[in-house]
């Protein structure tokens, strides 16, 4: 476990607080008006699609009880497939499908679950179980990613991701999520994924944490994870800036995925995203967004803001 830190010492480490984020960061840098933008998966991916960011294909949208008899047409074209809710945070709803087994279909964890069970998850969707602030949702259905081969050693079946924080169109921290078995086959902190720093200016891992506690090795298969090399780093940062001029918010977390066939993908963006990525790198994010922050001008090309970024 990592020990007892006086809150002195995480200043000098430049450590940001959840209510300095919401005040001098996502206050004052994200106007509220472009929230729906992030907050709404299918919108995020139809402003992407407009900007030429790569995304996972999007299979079907069902936005009431009556289409949900059309799930198993879907299914039947797509096995293997991601059913999200539309206003989901936090990784919450969202069911991996990873083939079919008879009349069965298998989830990420190597469950198998029925098609009428399958109906029964996306009309909780469409209730609201999991959208922000409990309002009725959409689902909607989308390409599985296929993880590239280089997390193949690092990561218990679900796919890794990559979060990257951009601030004022410039990123300033990043770190990969390594699903577990504790967390499902999920990349979600919270559930037990690792999360993993990354130097901006290199694109290698660096520190790793899974819950509070450091770990230089994957719990499920043993193998270090740290020094690696994430492929088309320079493409991933080009990504995320790009994600945040498009949506226009000031402080802004971005969630990359490697796909072995078709690269870097946008999966989605969040304008709270949360401060794990202090932990994973073992450094604060104030001093970078500080950086920034006093600069006279930003610079306005990817080119200039990623050469930016490797001098953090």
């Amino acid at each position: 476990m990592i020990g007892f830190i006086s809150p002195k010492e995480l200043r000098r480490h430049g450590v940001l607080g959840i209510n300095q984020r919401n005040t001098d960061y996502i206050m004052r840098f994200n106007p509220r008006h472009l929230y729906p933008l992030v907050d709404d998966k299918l919108t995020t991916k139809s402003l992407a699609i407009s900007a030429g960011i790569e995304v996972p294909k999007l299979y079907s949208t069902i936005e009431i009880n009556n289409e949900i008899n059309t799930l198993d047409m879907h299914l039947e074209k797509h096995h293997e497939v991601v059913i999200k809710p539309a206003h989901g945070s936090g990784g919450n709803g969202i069911l991996v499908l990873g083939g079919k087994i008879g009349k069965f279909h298998k989830t990420a964890s190597g469950d198998l679950i029925s098609l009428n069970s399958i109906k029964h998850y996306v009309s909780n969707i469409l209730s609201g179980m999991y959208s922000l602030g409990g309002l009725s949702d959409k689902a909607f259905l989308e390409y599985r990613v296929q993880f590239d081969p280089v997390f193949e050693n690092i990561s218990f079946k679900g796919v890794p991701d990559i979060r990257i924080i951009v601030f004022q169109g410039v990123p300033v921290s990043a770190m990969i999520r390594l699903p577990t078995s504790k967390s499902g086959g999920k990349a979600n902190l919270h559930q037990g994924a690792i999360g993993v720093g990354i130097n901006l200016a290199t694109g290698r891992t660096t520190h790793a944490v899974i819950g509070n506690s450091p770990t230089n090795i994957h719990p499920d298969t043993g193998n270090v994870i740290h020094d690696l090399q994430i492929p088309k780093w320079q493409k991933i940062l080009t990504i995320a800036i790009n994600c945040a001029d498009t949506v226009g918010l000031g402080y802004l977390g971005v969630d990359i995925v490697l796909d072995s066939n078709l690269g870097p993908l946008m999966l989605e963006l969040n304008a709270r995203p949360g401060l794990n990525v202090q932990l994973a790198n073992q450094q604060g994010l104030y001093n970078n967004l500080a950086k920034i922050e006093k600069l006279e001008k930003i610079p306005q090309s990817i080119e200039e803001r990623i050469m930016l970024a490797e001098t953090l």
